[in-house]
């Protein structure tokens, strides 16, 4: 998607339908799993999740789903670049954070005690 030049967003009647199908079957999913609490509590969920997933293959035929899969895949491709820190260098860093947070509480805290010394010596109480 970086290199490629942005195309016309045409929605065509086609993806409509798919977009009105998948927002049906979530609601479906959810109607069914309340309107029928008197089936066991799995197959209420099982029918739900059935309807969700059916839900999701409709949206991925759309325009919209091929654009999501496209993303999906350019962003895996790019968390393979990442070099990811060692556990030394992980703990390090925690180990530095924790330090100077404590260091900046001390301040804080120090800043407070002398500001209301402060205010009680101007009140007078």
């Amino acid at each position: 998607m970086n290199a490629k030049v942005a195309q016309n967003e045409t929605v065509s009647t086609l993806d409509i339908v798919k977009y009105v199908v998948a927002v049906l079957l979530v609601l479906g999913g959810l109607a069914v799993f309340y309107w029928f609490s008197q089936w066991p509590m799995v197959f209420r969920v099982l029918a739900m999740l059935g309807m969700f997933a059916g839900s999701i293959v409709a949206f991925m035929l759309s325009a919209k789903g091929r654009d999501a899969r496209e993303f999906l895949y350019e962003t895996r491709f790019e968390l393979r670049k990442v070099v990811w820190p060692t556990r030394q260098e992980t703990l390090r860093g925690t180990g530095l954070i924790i330090v100077v947070v404590i260091i900046v509480s001390l301040i804080l805290a120090f800043f407070d005690l002398i500001i209301s010394w402060v205010v009680r010596a101007l009140l007078g109480t």
